[in-house]
C-alpha cells in the first residue's frame, strides 16, 4: 500500500478540481482527501496500491477538471496518512 500528500497549484480552485479528482480516485479505486487551502493550492492524500496511485498522479498532474490547468506540483510519501476507506472532498 503506497500512501502520498500532495499538493497541487495552477488553476485548481474555482473549477471543478476537487470533485474531478475525486471522479477519478473512484474510477481507479484510490481512497483518500482532497481539499482547497487558502493560499489557492488543492491539498491531496491518496491511499492505494502502488500502481494505482502512479495512475491517480497522472491524472491529477494532467488536471482531471478540463477547465484547471496545474502548474506545480509537490509529491510525499507519508507512511503515517491514515487508511482511508473512500475518497472524499473535505471543504
Amino acid at each position: 500500500m503506497k500512501k502520498i500528500k500532495m499538493t497541487v497549484s495552477g488553476r485548481v480552485q474555482g473549477v471543478g478540481f476537487r470533485y474531478m479528482t475525486k471522479m477519478v480516485a473512484d474510477q481507479i479505486g484510490i481512497a483518500g482527501i482532497v481539499r482547497n487551502e487558502d493560499d489557492g493550492s488543492v491539498y491531496i492524500e491518496a491511499v492505494g496500491p502502488s500502481d494505482k496511485i502512479d495512475a491517480f498522479i497522472a491524472a491529477v498532474k494532467r488536471s482531471p477538471s478540463p477547465s484547471g490547468r496545474v502548474n506545480a506540483f509537490t509529491i510525499h510519501e507519508d507512511a503515517n496518512i491514515e487508511n482511508y476507506i473512500s475518497f472524499r472532498v473535505t471543504n
